[in-house]
């Protein structure tokens, strides 16, 4: 107890120092001494008052609207009073209601307005926007009044554009400069804290009602395209910057994305499907199979860009169509199971049956989309085993297809897969060699014994409780067995009764 005392006490002979008009080494590290104690919950509780948060504020320049970022000298103490205000606010509820009541995401908007076009400041908007990333996150008001009141969006877009240096050729589209250099370290920082905090922001804006706001969001999936098209320093900086992206990705309207796959030229990408540049749905696509092959955390990792693709896939037919012929192109070779191999299908269907029910979910979906949700071409590819899972869910168990409507356009089967479709099992989705039948060589009197010692052990299965027996109802959903058959009957009296 006195050691925290102690640290308090200096805590608050530190900030009685900031008040004053010291010089800026002082400052600088009076500042770098309280960013290291604002680390410690314990020491903050005393300290976060309304009084040292505004000394704090005022060091960082907040409070000054119209006073342009010109001292360069200066700057060292806005960042480190940056980074303080950064460890309070995460670890104080007190400095986070503090915060609303101060109007600091205003005062950081401000700021923010000040970088625009300015040398030398990438640390302290870096910062900036690293404290609206967790002011959106740490408190649902802040995220409103952002939204609403301080366009937010907006603002947040161009910090976003100005990290990443885009130069537009065209309404949506970017340039594509090949030979571009990596983003810097500081240029990926702050782009990866802008997508963060505009990810917060855009929450819940599935639901676009006017023209203004569907302008917003396409301007930003182009900024977002570009994004995708650009690298960090590192392959880890790029993988981050590229997963922050794919996440606010998920939060655009799906009807905006359209712009991510513009008409190509020829000196742009050599990816291109019907006269479209597929160069942003590619890294998707490798990004994807990157996560699968991690192995780890595909819950936090892998679903967000599977549940990007799945409802691209679902809106934008070239999209779909383009994905399709990578993931799921025309069967050959169907001597192994579809979960056996190294290829994108035999990796996703291996997910239809992971242990993490989120998981499975969306990599079935993804197939299914991709099939057209047609239920005979989703077990072409996967087997009825892997895919029993989703068609229960969805009802379709006895066949059929989903509610969305695609084009019309068939698949075509290659000769290899016709000449061996007779012989695939249905259930595994393989090529199987015939199997000599075990009841060939028996007598009529031992079939029916071995079919009473089957039905014998089912019964007491059931009547145990450890089974269920279950049958499809005429709507393609499970019941209990009874059930199923009660209403199949039913169903098909009424059918007789109709005609």
């Amino acid at each position: 107890m006195t050691d925290v005392f102690l640290v308090y006490k200096l805590c608050e002979g530190i900030l009685n120092i900031l008040e004053k008009d010291t010089k800026t080494s002082c400052q600088v590290a009076c500042l770098e001494a309280l960013r290291i104690l604002s680390r410690d919950k314990k020491v903050l509780v005393p300290v976060t008052t309304k009084r040292n948060m505004q000394i704090l504020m005022k060091l960082a320049r907040l409070d000054t609207v119209e006073d342009p970022l010109e001292r360069v000298s200066e700057f060292p103490v806005i960042v480190e009073a940056l980074k303080c205000l950064c460890n309070i606010i995460f670890n104080s509820s007190v400095a986070q209601k503090l915060s609303l009541e101060l109007n600091l995401a205003a005062m950081l908007c401000n700021l923010l307005q000040k970088c625009k076009d300015r040398q030398l400041v990438d640390d302290i908007k870096c910062f900036d926007l690293r404290l609206l990333f967790l002011l959106s996150l740490l408190h649902t008001d802040i995220r409103a009044q952002l939204r609403q009141e301080l366009q937010g969006v907006q603002v947040l877009t161009q910090a976003l554009e100005s990290s990443l240096s885009v130069r537009w050729t065209e309404e949506y589209k970017a340039a594509e400069d090949r030979d571009r250099p990596p983003l810097s370290l500081q240029e990926t920082d702050c782009a990866i804290e802008a997508l963060k905090a505009l990810f917060n922001v855009t929450l819940d804006s599935w639901n676009v009602h006017s023209k203004n706001e569907s302008h917003q969001f396409r301007y930003m999936a182009a900024i977002l395209r570009h994004c995708l098209l650009t690298t960090g320093p590192t392959e880890e900086k790029t993988e981050e910057l590229h997963s922050n992206a794919i996440n606010l990705l998920s939060n655009v309207p799906v009807s905006c994305l359209d712009v991510l796959i513009n008409p190509s030229s020829q000196e742009e990408t050599d990816i291109k499907y019907n006269g479209m540049n597929m160069g942003a749905i590619q890294i998707l696509l490798d990004f994807m199979e990157k996560r699968i092959d991690k192995g780890s955390s595909y819950r936090e990792g892998l679903t967000p860009v599977l549940s990007l693709l799945t409802e691209c896939c679902r809106t934008h037919r070239n999209i779909r169509k383009f994905i399709k012929a990578q993931v799921l192109p025309p069967l050959r070779d169907v001597s192994n199971r579809p979960e056996v191999g190294t290829t994108v299908r035999n990796k996703l269907v291996r997910l239809m049956t992971h242990v993490d029910l989120g998981v499975k979910q969306i990599a079935a979906e993804f197939l299914f989309v991709l099939c057209k949700e047609r239920v005979d071409s989703l077990l072409k590819y996967t087997g009825y085993g892997n895919a029993a899972g989703l068609l229960a869910a969805r009802g379709l168990l006895a066949g059929g297809r989903g509610d969305h409507w695609y084009s019309d356009d068939e698949d075509t089967d290659t000769e290899e897969y016709k000449s061996a479709k007779p012989n695939i099992n249905l259930i595994t989705g393989h090529l199987e060699e015939p199997m000599p039948n075990p009841m060939d060589e028996m007598t009529e009197e031992q079939k029916e014994y071995e079919a009473m010692k089957l039905v014998n052990m089912f019964d007491k299965l059931s009547r145990d409780e450890l089974i269920k027996p279950m049958g499809v109802r005429p709507d393609g959903t499970m019941a209990p067995l009874e059930e199923a058959v009660s209403q199949y009957h039913t169903s098909k009296q009424e059918s007789s009764d109709s005609d």
